[in-house]
């Protein structure tokens, strides 16, 4: 099995030291983007939920549905990245900004398309 030599510089990932970065993007994205731009779609009409997780249960709960399943999210992905111990742990926060980034795009153009 091989494995990165993490003592060698050259080694740590792009985005290594930027933590704090990442998990400032996520939650601006992901939890606040995501959020603002599923409740004003919903608000629109015309726009549903398409997410496979989110779309039950705000069908059966209602948008508080939306922030309960980020009050989850959040906490598990954080709890993940505190235990992982390698450069690689970095994909953590990096993922939920990406998705983020995602998700409010694409809302933002749905939204856009019924305007």
């Amino acid at each position: 099995m091989l494995e990165t030599d993490v003592s060698d510089e050259k080694t740590l990932p792009v985005l290594g030291g930027r933590d704090r970065e990442l998990w400032i993007a996520a939650i601006v994205f992901y939890g606040i983007g995501d959020t603002a731009t599923t409740f004003l779609g919903l608000s629109m009409g015309g726009i549903a939920e398409a997410g496979p997780i989110a779309k039950p249960l705000i069908e059966s709960y209602g948008r508080p549905a939306l922030v309960g399943i980020k009050a989850v999210v959040f906490p598990a992905f954080y709890l993940l990245w505190r235990v992982l111990r390698t450069p690689g742990r970095i994909a953590v926060p990096f993922a939920l900004a990406l998705v983020g980034v995602v998700v409010t795009v694409w809302n933002l153009l749905v939204i856009t398309s019924v305007l």
